[in-house]
């Protein structure tokens, strides 16, 4: 075989491996960039569910858990996308506003009656001590340091919920004692604390006027009962 054609078969292997190797190239590329944009997507939906469970849980601690999510989704997308709206924004807030005004006060009205035939089927159970102001309590552990004063602050452990279980708040899971003043909190609070005397728990039950009444707070809904277990840890 001569020279030249040598020099031909070497040029023709060259430019096929070199064709070869850019289209691997080409393709990795492309995967690559594929990928990205996958990675992305997953990154773009979970963050808009996110939001979706936050805007939800919101909307239901309000009591406005009979909203229609399509019409939630359509009035999102509207004003995401920049689409007409149905109706302009100070008519959807007088309508927002009222409807969330009349929810506020059925939902304070079912609290109130879930939270008395709790109270008043609770108040039949031995265990439970009634007060005059309407406060229940159990003894789980009873301590025998010093009741705290009015003018006291104290170091406690607790547990809230709402009379279904649902945790409200809870220093227990955070794995962090509070210290706070006896008047600086709660009336039902103020109340217990100045009967338990240090290195007790109890479990109290306080009604609603004696908690956040019909305001409510946070998760904690208008005219709702709530549970506590108290551990009295000391004085400071």
């Amino acid at each position: 075989m001569s020279s030249k054609n040598l020099i031909l078969i070497f040029v023709l292997t060259f430019c096929v491996v070199g064709n070869a190797t850019a289209q691997k190239k080409k393709k990795r590329k492309k995967k690559s960039k594929a990928k990205t944009e996958m990675v992305e997507q997953v990154q773009l939906d979970s963050a808009s569910y996110a939001i979706g469970i936050m805007l939800a849980t919101d909307l239901k601690r309000q009591g406005l858990d009979e909203l229609d999510p399509r019409s939630i989704a359509k009035a999102i997308k509207d004003v995401l996308k920049g689409n007409p709206y149905l109706i302009n924004e100070d008519e959807a807030a007088d309508i927002a506003n009222n409807y969330r005004t009349e929810q506020k006060k059925m939902l304070a009205s079912k609290n109130l009656k879930k939270g008395e035939e709790f109270l008043a089927k609770n108040a039949e159970r031995e265990e439970v001590t009634v007060t005059d102001s309407g406060l229940q309590y159990e003894i789980l552990t009873e301590g025998d340091g010093p009741i705290p004063t009015s003018s006291d602050k104290v170091k406690t452990h607790y547990h809230g919920t709402l009379i279904d279980g649902s945790v409200f708040d809870s220093s227990v899971e955070r794995g962090k004692p509070i210290s706070f003043p006896v008047m600086g909190v709660i009336r039902g609070w103020q109340e217990v604390l100045q009967m338990m005397p240090v290195g007790s728990k109890w479990r109290v039950y306080i009604p609603s006027k004696l908690a956040y009444g019909e305001r409510g707070a946070g998760s904690i809904g208008p005219n709702s009962a709530l549970i506590f277990d108290i551990e009295l840890l000391g004085i400071e």
